[in-house]
């Protein structure tokens, strides 16, 4: 009896240790598959954060497949935890703008007159984001620039796909326009900022509320490493940056599939531009296109491509991608003539940076006013990550501070 428990301790140590083994090798060979530029700061710490990311999407797809918790549930739980917070500055309150929830955040002193506001749209691809994930910036924002700050929780994909989270956003800050006296708010000092795909959004509500008569205008938009367009995913920033963390770009065509089509796809044709038909690219190239991108940002091994055979089954799935409520590059220029002046954040080494620089061209070729800030050593989310220790990046605060500098101009 004693050899076979002492057996049965052997297997299960060996187990374990198989396991272990397993484990080491696949975090090992995840690892050995990011490419961290050298110019990029900290890469210990965006190893690890990769990491935390990575490994727990693991977990939630397994959760998942155990039929224990949907993996989006999940990562909004988690994420909850470690990045809602609470400060003795500032009063909190949610409320419902016309159906839609939001968080509204007051400085606790005493306003000398009417504040200024700003909406906040949390990033996350209208998938895993929302008020948990604008949290720490809506308090940095209401903190640094004296805001009244709105944070909109808006419906998610799958279960709510393309465009009911953008419409969402819509319908909040338009009820904020038109209430703002109700929060302390001066109505025509209301900027929209957005974070990753809440600059997206944010961007789709200026263009959409720009031409009614009865709201008033938003003063300014603030966009940080935002994508504008999905014509072309072979722009030299897609290419140089495929496999620079946090955003690999296999992984938000994958997520920007699920929030156009409310289901999972296979991306590999859509990386190469298989879903559109090459009389589609003709037509908007002339606000797409590597040739519009400076010169200094084809380096690092841009390759030019030539445009692929479409696919018509997966054009059919992808066809939505030219509407400017999810491609807002691609409005016409009477739109974008009635837009704010914008702030725009890129970063060297994030996949969205060409789009950002090609949406600074459309608005500075219409006469929109455009402050731009470029983190030469920047990476995708390098902003998102206020207040976890050890996690945060110094310089999130330096790069953080051209923003509120810019609000605080308003």
């Amino acid at each position: 009896m004693a050899f076979l428990v002492s057996l049965g301790m052997v297997v299960l140590y060996a187990s374990l240790l198989v396991l272990f083994l397993v484990i080491a090798w696949a975090i090992y060979q995840d690892q050995r598959r990011l490419h961290i530029p050298a110019e990029i700061k900290y890469p210990v710490r965006l190893r690890v954060w990769h990491g935390i990311v990575r490994y727990g999407g693991v977990m939630a797809f397994l959760l998942e497949k155990l039929g224990i918790q949907n993996k989006y549930r999940f990562v909004h739980r988690v994420a909850s935890l470690m990045l809602s917070k609470r400060s003795s500055t500032l009063t909190i309150k949610d409320f419902d703008f016309d159906g839609v929830p939001v968080r509204v955040y007051w400085p606790k002193t005493t306003p000398s007159g009417k504040r200024r506001g700003v909406v906040v749209i949390p990033g996350g691809a209208a998938i895993i984001g929302n008020i948990w994930e604008g949290d720490p910036l809506c308090h940095l924002i209401s903190q640094e620039t004296d805001s009244v700050t709105v944070n909109i929780a808006f419906r998610l994909a799958p279960e709510h796909p393309f465009p009911i989270p953008v419409m969402d956003c819509c319908t909040a800050t338009a009820h904020f326009l038109k209430n703002a006296a109700e929060f302390g708010v001066d109505p025509n000092r209301i900027t929209i900022l957005g974070e990753c795909s809440g600059g997206t959004f944010a961007t789709v509500v200026c263009q959409q509320l720009a031409a009614r008569p009865d709201l008033p205008k938003l003063c300014a938009q603030v966009l940080i490493y935002s994508y504008f367009q999905a014509i072309d995913f072979n722009l030299p920033s897609y290419q140089q940056n495929q496999r620079v963390p946090m955003l690999f770009k296999k992984r938000a065509l994958r997520m920007g599939m699920v929030y156009l089509t409310g289901k999972r796809i296979n991306v590999e044709d859509v990386m190469r531009n298989a879903h559109l038909p090459k009389h589609v690219w003709m037509k908007y190239r002339k606000w797409v296109s590597p040739d519009l991108i400076p010169e200094r940002f084809k380096g690092r091994g841009y390759v030019p491509m030539e445009w692929p055979e479409f696919i018509p089954e997966l054009y059919e799935q992808c066809k939505e991608v030219t509407n400017p409520m999810f491609s807002p590059l691609l409005a016409e220029d009477d739109v974008i003539r009635q837009l704010p002046k914008t702030f725009i954040l890129t970063c060297e080494y994030d996949v969205f940076r060409d789009d950002g620089l090609l949406y600074k061209k459309r608005l500075e070729d219409n006469g929109v006013p455009v402050t731009w800030y470029h983190i030469e050593d920047g990476f995708h989310c390098i902003t998102a990550v206020i207040g976890i220790p050890l996690l945060e990046f110094p310089t999130q605060k330096i790069h953080l501070r051209h923003v509120t500098d810019f609000i605080n101009s308003i």
